[in-house]
């Protein structure tokens, strides 16, 4: 089996994610042991999955989702850090023509006040750093980001994870236990770097790795 790519919120021609997908789609399909799906149904197939869990309402900033084909099944993984996300994924996938099966291995984060608080942080740590604003459509802080109503009863009740910012995040923050995991895609070595640092800057975090994939870099060859 053999797993695409991850998945950003949305794609926008800021970042690499739309062409990352659409590099690596035909080789993943290639590489299944006994394919079960000519190379224009995969390639269909992948594009629609792709649509669907990038038009999720529940999918935030603090998710992150992959998806990969084993004969004529979708294969989920990632983190959802509410469990809405994990049922909402697997049925956005039912009825695409070609699906027979979907194996849903999304891991539901834990329900974790302290990691709530760790998001938070670590969320206005990253975007509102000036050089990392264009990776934000709320282009600020989390209290930006809440809009002029300021917080929500769901957040006041139950934390950022009830409530998530809302609109494209290109670096998704994951929280488990403490510890803490950025994906997504940016457009430079320096803008990881920074990103990086922001969110070992962040009170609470336990640990940070950066998993930030920077434009191009993954279409390149390994050095040898």
């Amino acid at each position: 089996m053999s797993l695409l790519p991850r998945l950003t919120r949305r794609s926008l021609p800021i970042l690499a994610a739309t062409l990352i997908f659409s590099l690596a789609a035909p080789a993943a399909i290639a590489q299944t042991p006994s394919p079960t799906w000519s190379q224009e149904d995969g390639l269909r197939i992948v594009k629609e999955v792709q649509r669907k869990l990038a038009g999720l309402t529940t999918y935030s900033v603090f998710d992150w989702l992959t998806f990969g084909v084993h004969g004529k099944t979708v294969v989920l993984k990632g983190y959802a850090s509410r469990p809405i996300l994990k049922s909402d994924a697997a049925n956005a996938l039912k009825g695409i023509p070609g699906i027979e099966s979907v194996d849903n291995q999304i891991e539901v984060l834990p329900n974790s006040p302290n990691d709530d608080r760790i998001r938070a942080a670590v969320y206005n740590r990253i975007y509102s750093q000036p050089s990392l604003a264009k990776y934000n459509a709320n282009q600020g802080s989390l209290a930006r980001a809440l809009g002029p109503g300021g917080p929500s009863v769901a957040l006041m009740a139950g934390g950022i994870t009830n409530d998530p910012p809302m609109g494209f995040h290109a670096i998704h923050i994951i929280v488990k236990n403490g510890n803490v995991t950025l994906y997504g895609v940016v457009n430079n070595e320096s803008d990881k770097a920074i990103a990086g640092m922001q969110a070992n800057s962040a009170p609470g975090a336990f640990s940070v790795d950066n998993d930030l994939i920077v434009q191009g870099a993954a279409s390149k060859p390994a050095a040898k």
